[in-house]
């Protein structure tokens, strides 16, 4: 017996086959990936948190994290207290810094009380207070994290993006742009 490929059924059948295939693979590959990833995500921040504080191994013109290896013992070692603010009440919680602001915010605007963190870290006998604050850029969201001293006065920040411009937009993540914010203000 002939097989026919050149019939709709055939390229039907294979193209349901073949999207079962992959999806199965690109699940399976998914949720095998996502331990990893959340490691990943989690070491970011911390890297982000420390870069605002001023530990980072920045040179005379870039801007350079700590590595991924040093993260965790550095982050033990400078954030001192991790707080979380919700409806005007603070409880300490020493995974406050994996808070998803993202999310946080959408609950804001369901009517969810929302879960603010606050981070107390300490270098070279100064204190710092570190937050996050998520906005919209031109094309897409903005977020940093701001390190403020007891006066509200920023001693660092770090800022990143998901979709702004590669020119003017990106330049959020050039040190002199983040280094512009330090000993400003951050209430008036």
């Amino acid at each position: 017996m002939e097989n026919r490929t050149d019939k709709n059924s055939y390229t039907i059948i294979f193209a349901v086959v073949m999207v079962l295939v992959v999806g199965s693979l690109l699940a399976f590959t998914a949720s095998s990936l996502k331990p990893s990833i959340d490691e990943n995500k989690r070491l970011e921040k911390q890297q982000n948190i420390l870069y605002a504080m001023g530990v980072n191994e920045n040179d005379e013109t870039s801007a350079n994290f700590v590595s991924t290896d040093k993260a965790p013992e550095l982050f033990k070692k400078y954030i001192k207290k991790q707080l979380v603010i919700q409806d005007g009440k603070v409880t300490e919680d020493d995974q406050a810094y994996l808070i998803d602001i993202k999310k946080e915010q959408a609950n804001a605007k369901a009517g969810i009380a929302r879960r603010l963190p606050l981070l107390k870290g300490e270098k070279d006998g100064k204190t710092f207070y570190i937050a996050p604050i998520r906005g919209k850029g031109l094309w897409d969201a903005i977020w940093a994290y701001v390190a403020m001293d007891e006066n509200m006065v920023i001693q660092g920040a770090y800022f990143d993006h998901k979709g702004e411009t590669p020119g003017l937009g990106a330049n959020i993540k050039q040190r002199f742009f983040m280094d512009d914010f330090i000993g400003g203000a951050f209430i008036r």
